[in-house]
């Protein structure tokens, strides 16, 4: 059994047929993990980790983005909200951080998703600068 607990929720006006690409949205961490944000303003991408939470059904087999005109794969090799454990995992330009709140741009996920983590996106030969 796992134990997996919201860190904080999204906050935008996206619906199911948003451009996401665009969409800027708000990422409210619960005051409990701001420290957890300490210098996340000094990386561009981060990779938000979120619950589906209003998908209630799981399906195994999907057309891509619900269209019928695309063939069938596997949901596992598909972005589909219909998966065995509904999470979501999407790379995300971070634009500006205030307190508690990470306002990003392509985040694929709507009003009130339950955020489970974040991760930074860091290529292999980068460093975080030390502090002085």
């Amino acid at each position: 059994m796992m134990d997996i607990h919201p860190i904080g929720y999204v906050r935008n006006s996206a619906d199911e047929k948003t451009d996401w690409k665009e969409t800027i949205s708000e990422i409210e961490i619960l005051p409990e993990y701001e420290e957890g944000l300490y210098r996340i303003e000094e990386i561009p991408e981060i990779y938000v980790i979120f619950y589906f939470h209003r998908s209630e059904e799981v399906l195994l087999r999907v057309h891509p983005m619900h269209d019928p005109s695309m063939s069938e794969v596997g949901v596992l090799a598909s972005r589909s909200p219909t998966r065995p454990n509904s999470l979501g995992l999407t790379r995300v330009k971070l634009l500006d951080r205030r307190g508690n709140v990470l306002v990003v741009k392509g985040l694929d996920a709507l009003n009130g998703t339950p955020v489970i983590d974040i991760k930074p996106v860091v290529r292999l030969d980068s460093r975080y600068k030390s502090e002085k």
